[in-house]
């Protein structure tokens, strides 16, 4: 089994470094998170009922697949912090947004050919826009994925908050060859599941998607929609401010 984690993290630290000085983007990314999964861990299987049917397992992208890699790009605190203000997306967290989807596509890409040169075989799903519009169901939920790798736990606000909090974005990557596992936290990373009084992220959604009975997925993507209106790009299906001015929007607040 290989032991990989430590050469993915500084890996995935030069592509970072590499597309931030050559690509000619503003986004900046704090020191990225890496753990892995066995594709065959059973909770993938449990996602055909947590997140829907049509979610795909390991197995159905990669024939053979035996590992899934996961990592968290969290972004600087002034990309989140710029997201507190107004009710739309702010400008910084918009082109983050874009910007962190073109660097997933760049690290997989990469790094898939580095695992074929090892002899494996790996696939992966887009960073964005990998689900159905009609049910808003994914087809492979990254957040998930990273979930069963260990790279966190689920907040209030339904997003993963790793020791490097929730604001960022998480890709993963699909390979046959059989890379060390992580281990899941057994503690809570959001306030209020630890025992502690915080519903900060049900605050700061002052559009009503976002409520203690849980997230209303159609009004949280029509809310999405109109930033797609306001940047005039239909890749700015984007919102966040659940995941900004938040005690765990930039690390985990329980073990702080």
């Amino acid at each position: 089994m290989l032991r990989l984690q430590k050469d993915l993290q500084l890996w995935i630290e030069q592509e970072i470094n590499e597309f931030s000085q050559n690509c000619g983007v503003a986004s900046q990314w704090r020191e990225p998170l890496v753990a892995v999964a066995a594709a065959k861990d059973e909770l993938f299987a449990e996602l055909k009922q947590a997140v829907g049917p049509e979610h795909q397992l390991p197995e159905d992208m990669l024939p053979g697949a035996r590992s899934v890699i996961c990592y968290f790009l969290p972004f600087i605190p002034a990309i989140a912090n710029s997201n507190s203000e107004s009710r739309r997306a702010s400008l910084p967290w918009f082109r983050a947004y874009l910007e962190t989807n073109q660097l997933i596509a760049r690290i997989n890409s990469r790094l898939k050919q580095e695992l074929e040169k090892m002899g494996g075989k790996a696939d992966f799903a887009a960073a964005t826009h990998n689900f159905s519009r009609e049910k808003l169901i994914s087809f492979w939920s990254h957040k998930h994925a990273a979930y069963i790798a260990g790279l966190g736990r689920f907040g209030n606000h339904q997003m993963l908050i790793t020791d490097r909090g929730s604001a960022g974005r998480i890709g993963s990557l699909i390979t046959d060859l059989e890379i060390t596992r992580d281990t899941r936290p057994d503690q809570e990373y959001c306030l209020n599941r630890a025992g502690e009084k915080c519903n900060r992220c049900l605050e700061r959604c002052v559009f009503g998607a976002l409520t203690a009975a849980g997230l209303d997925k159609e009004k949280c993507y029509q809310i999405c929609l109109k930033n797609v209106d306001f940047f005039k790009s239909e890749n700015a299906d984007v919102c966040g401010k659940c995941t900004t001015l938040v005690p765990c929007a930039l690390k985990n607040p329980v073990d702080a």
